[in-house]
């Protein structure tokens, strides 16, 4: 059982996070934005994240094949474009960001992969997943209900 709703206890800044939210959607590609918020979600162990997105991601044609992967997507890159590789592991050193923050040898292969404004893009984006990430873990949301 959730421990609070978000939108019923902070409003404001529930919807200070979907303006980021909707940032990120209009500016970062929708494949690449499935993977990272899915892959995130994985690392950060939050349940509602990893069914929703997985979900939303097959809605919209992605592969279970290429979805199972991000979860050893090291091991899998065959699955992946070279910008996908970037922005995952982009995306692993941002989430598990450790007191050196992000290696140099991890930004620069993002930026070779992406402009200035697309890796900028990215970064709210994985930064925004986390947020909601680290708000569904805390609050402990439910999941819904399994169709069918």
């Amino acid at each position: 059982m959730s421990r609070l709703t978000l939108t019923d206890v902070a409003p404001e800044a529930f919807q200070a996070v979907m303006g980021m939210e909707t940032h990120a959607r209009r500016t970062v590609d929708h494949t690449l934005l499935h993977l990272i918020k899915l892959r995130a979600s994985i690392l950060n162990g939050c349940g509602y994240c990893v069914d929703m997105h997985s979900t939303d991601a097959l809605k919209v044609g992605e592969s279970s094949r290429r979805l199972f992967g991000v979860a050893a997507w090291r091991e899998a890159t065959a699955l992946y474009t070279e910008r996908e590789l970037a922005a995952l592991e982009l995306t692993d050193a941002v989430t598990r960001l450790g007191e050196h923050g992000v290696p140099d040898e991890v930004w620069d292969r993002a930026a070779q992969q992406f402009d200035k404004t697309e890796l900028g893009n990215l970064l709210v984006a994985i930064a925004t997943i986390n947020v909601w990430n680290r708000l569904a873990v805390s609050t402990r949301m439910d999941l819904p209900a399994l169709e069918g």
